[in-house]
This record gives structure tokens, sequence and C-alpha cells, in this order.
């Protein structure tokens, strides 16, 4: 058997308190529960990605914020046990779920061969299907940092089929549950790494003996000593927060099924479709069955919105319903506008910062009797356009493509002359 046979197993390069491991070596370990039982797993390093979050308050005003966004990674070895167990607990979770008859109400962290735009599409197609109805978008707070350690043990044993948790996967959960942090940016202070360019010829942080004496105990390490939380980031993470979920999904399947609706969670984001009746009995039930598993729901971001008939005889809603990025009032679907402004600022700084590297490299060429060169325009239109390959805009094309949404290709229309004006500022 080859790392191809083996979805657990891929290449990462980036530093860690370890090596990079080949992929005998790992499988020796990580299909050994007995190593793994024994493993010493190594702290997670973590940062913050910072992103802008804008949105409207009461008065209608856009306000533009700033969004911490905590990113944690494992070690290499760490992360390819993590791999391994996710791809044994996701065998047996896609078989609770077909057993349980409830697959098609689930949909994140899944290999279904869809994305969140194929999702959000079929979501607004059953509102449409379904006709006159009350549609209820519903938000878990703090979903990761929020799961009670107890109740995912349980229901961790129960996918397994086992009244406690063997050796092997216990060592795993402890290692989730009981995780410790070490911050990227004091670490590679500390060690004097420098943080544009870390490898620098090394392959790990530091040896081990520099980790005893230069990390651990100089208090980098921090631990989650609660009993609540587990990391985002790591190759089980996602799994595990499915199969925490599993007997809320089973009762709402059945509870919404019974009054004759629809019911798709995607992660911590729920979308619930009934009859109008139920519209003010759906919050209540779900924030009952949310607080039996010690979690809470965000009322900011609980939507209802009804959808009626219109005068030609199609849908309206009294104001679009969210899901997944994008908005749905029965009529078309769009953008949500807070992305597209996003893109707007985003684009904005990128051109900006492109024009000064230009100004200072045409200042040296100048100074040096060189002629000045013109604004390198390839990166702005791989990054901003639709020329580029993987960016918002032709995210935008193909959720209006794949949705079938004259409307998403209006919003994006003047995207390439904004890019044009910023450019030629």
């Amino acid at each position: 058997m080859t790392s191809k046979d083996d979805g657990w197993y891929r290449k990462r390069g980036y530093l860690h308190f370890d090596h990079p491991i080949g992929y005998k070596k790992a499988r020796k370990i990580v299909a050994n529960p007995k190593a793994v039982a024994k493993h010493s797993f190594w702290p997670l390093i973590h940062y913050e990605i910072t992103t802008p979050k804008i949105t409207k308050n009461s008065a209608g005003d856009v306000v533009r914020k700033e969004k911490a966004r905590p990113i944690a990674y494992a070690s290499h070895l760490d992360s390819h046990i993590y791999a391994y167990y996710a791809q044994i607990l996701a065998e047996l979770y896609e078989n609770r779920l077909a057993a349980l008859g409830i697959g098609e109400h689930v949909s994140a962290f899944r290999s279904l061969g869809k994305s969140n735009i194929e999702f959000a599409r079929d979501a607004f197609k059953s509102i449409s299907e379904f006709g006159p109805c009350a549609v209820v978008g519903v938000d878990i707070t703090g979903f990761f940092d929020n799961l009670d350690h107890a109740i995912l043990k349980m229901q961790w044993s129960s996918v397994l089929g086992e009244p406690q948790l063997p050796h092997d996967h216990f060592a795993v959960f402890k290692s989730l549950t009981r995780f410790a942090l070490v911050s990227r940016e004091s670490l590679y202070d500390q060690l004097g790494i420098s943080k544009h360019n870390p490898k620098n010829g090394r392959d790990r942080i530091c040896k081990p003996e520099e980790f005893h004496s230069l990390v651990r105990k100089t208090g980098l390490i921090s631990s989650n000593k609660g009993s609540k939380g587990i990391p985002q980031g790591t190759p089980i993470s996602a799994l595990l927060s499915n199969i925490y979920m599993i007997e809320f999904d089973k009762r709402m399947a059945e509870v919404v099924s019974e009054w004759g609706g629809r019911y798709f969670r995607y992660c911590d984001d729920m979308l619930f479709i009934v009859p109008q009746e139920f519209e003010k009995t759906v919050g209540g039930m779900v924030t009952t069955e949310i607080k039996a598993l010690k979690l809470a729901i965000n009322p900011k971001k609980t939507e209802i919105r009804l959808f009626s008939k219109n005068a030609e005889g199609g849908l309206h809603s009294n104001q679009p319903i969210q899901y997944l990025g994008f908005l749905f009032d029965g009529q078309q679907i769009l953008l949500r506008s807070a992305a597209l402004s996003r893109y707007s600022d985003r684009m904005k700084r990128g051109v900006k910062l492109a024009r000064r590297t230009c100004g200072k490299r045409n200042t040296a060429r100048i100074n040096r009797g060189q002629h000045p060169r013109p604004l390198y325009k390839q990166k702005l239109y791989e990054r901003y356009s639709h020329f580029g390959r993987r960016n918002f805009v032709r995210y935008g094309l193909r959720a209006a493509d794949i949705m079938d949404s004259k409307a998403i290709k209006r919003q994006l229309k003047p995207l390439w002359k904004n890019l044009q004006n910023e450019i030629e500022k």
C-alpha cells in the first residue's frame, strides 16, 4: 500500500517541533494502537488572521470592523495521527447517518463532491419547491470553543460502538480536549526565527532539548484546562463537530419532517424550512435542544423570513434569507453585500500597495539613471479580476453559473471597471 492509497497521508511543508515524516514511518505509528496510546502530542502552534468584517447597524449605515480568526496547526506526526483516526471515524459516522436516514440534512465536512455554492443552491431550491413557508436561519455561538468534552466523548464512543473509548482513541481525544498552544509570534521571537523567512535551512523549529529549555520552561505554552472546547484546524476537528451533533441532527430531522418541513445544517449554520404556522415554534425548539448540548444560539444572527405567493404566482419574502454567504428572496439569488464590500476593500488596498511598491522601485531606477516602468498589472488582474483562477470574482462567476443567477452576474459586472479606475488613480 502506498500513500496514494491512504487518504490520511499528505506531505506538509510547514515548520513545527518535529521533522516532516515519510509515509512508511508514519503508517508504522498511526496504524499501531499501542504506539498511539503512548504517543506524546506536541503543542499546537497558533496565530491569528485578521479580516475585515462589514455589517450594517440599525440605522442602515455600513460599519467596518476587524475580526480575528484563530489558526492552529499540529506537528507533522500528530497531524498524520489525527488524519488517520479521522478516516476511521468518518466511515463509521457515514454509516451512522445512513442508519438514521439523516445524511441529506448534514452537508459540511463530508466527501459529498459539493461546495457551499451547491449546498446553498439546494436549500434555496427546497424553499422554491415548498411554496409559502417560514424559513428560519440559526447560528451557534462559538461552536468549536464550546463543545462539551463529556458529550463529545460519549458521542465518539457511540460511533465506535464501544461503552468507552479504547486507549488509542482516548489518547487522541485527550490531546484535543486538553490541548496545548504556543503562539507562533512569541515562539519565533524566543528562538530568533525570522518571520519572513522562517525555514532558512531548517526543517524543524528547534531540537527537543531547546524545546524544554527555551519553550516549555519559559512559559510560552498555555493549556486548555476547562471542560469544553477543541482546537479548529486539525485534520479531525471538523469531523468531531459533526459527531458531536448526531443526536441533535436526528432530533431536528424528525421534528421538522413531522411538520412537513426541511432541515439543513452546515457546521454551525442551520436552516429550517417549515409551514408558516411553525414560524415561532422553531426558535424555542432549537434553543431547548441546543441547550441540552451545552451550546447556545446567537440571537443576533437568527433570521425569520416568511415566503408568500406574489401577484404573479411566484414566491417572495419579506426580507431575503441568508445562507452560506448568499441571499435569496424567492425570486433571485445574490451575493451578500458585505462580501462585495470586503472584496472592494481588499482590492483597493492591494492596488494601493502595488502603486506604492512601483513608485519606490521607479525612484530607485531613476536614481540609477534608468527609465521608470509602468505599474505591473498581471498580479492585480490575477487577484482581483476574472482573469485569475482562484479569487472572489471567479468564485462569484462560478456561483452565478451553478445557481443560474443573472443577479449575481449583475453584481459582479462593475468590479472590472472599479479595478481599472483604482489602477488609473
